[in-house]
């Protein structure tokens, strides 16, 4: 089905490009939500008289993305999880956590508008991008961790998967060598 884009979609084109998508695409998602019309004569017409104001309320939308981004870019987000020794989350972190972490921290973010390929499974540093806008990308830092100590510790660039990080130095107090085999003793069952 051919559609007249009415914004600008990723992936798809600018505003006012003649696109060709798939059926369900454009009857689905593209009509319902406003963002494209059905490519004949009739909305040519129609979106010619109102190529303006499409110009005018995505530069107002873009404009208000651009201040939401310019507070949001490069911060880090701590995130508290349960995780297994070797830091594999009992859950996973989603993009409707990610949503409601930057609402609570008084950011308007819809969940749709996190870029996660996959859910996060392991505690770590990792960087997520934010789709403000068709036009408008940016990139904060989620730092999950067991607990709030722990984040701290990652955030000064530990990593806290390996024994030592977890058990502390004293792993190393506890398994001496000469504790288990001193050379100079005499062998059990040594008749000499």
């Amino acid at each position: 089905m051919d559609v007249i884009l009415l914004e600008r979609i990723s992936r798809l084109g600018q505003m006012g490009d003649t696109v060709k998508v798939k059926d369900g695409f454009a009857r689905n998602f593209l009509l319902p939500k406003g963002k494209a019309l059905r490519a004949n004569e009739a909305n040519k017409k129609k979106f010619e008289g109102q190529r303006a104001q499409l110009e005018a309320r995505n530069l107002e939308r873009k404009s208000e993305a651009q201040q939401v981004a310019d507070k949001l870019d490069g911060k880090s987000f701590v995130i508290v999880r349960s995780a297994g020794e070797t830091g594999q989350l009992y859950g996973s972190v989603s993009t409707r956590d990610i949503a409601d972490l930057l609402i609570a921290e008084g950011f308007t973010v819809a969940r749709n508008q996190v870029e996660l390929n996959q859910p996060i499974k392991n505690i770590g540093l990792t960087n997520v991008a934010i789709a403000l806008h068709a036009e408008v990308e940016v990139t904060i830092t989620l730092n999950i961790a067991r607990t709030a100590d722990e984040a701290e510790r990652q955030s000064k660039g530990e990593t806290l998967t390996t024994a030592e990080a977890i058990y502390g130095d004293d792993i190393n107090e506890n398994a001496r060598p000469d504790s288990f085999f001193d050379p100079n003793e005499d062998g059990e069952g040594d008749e000499g």
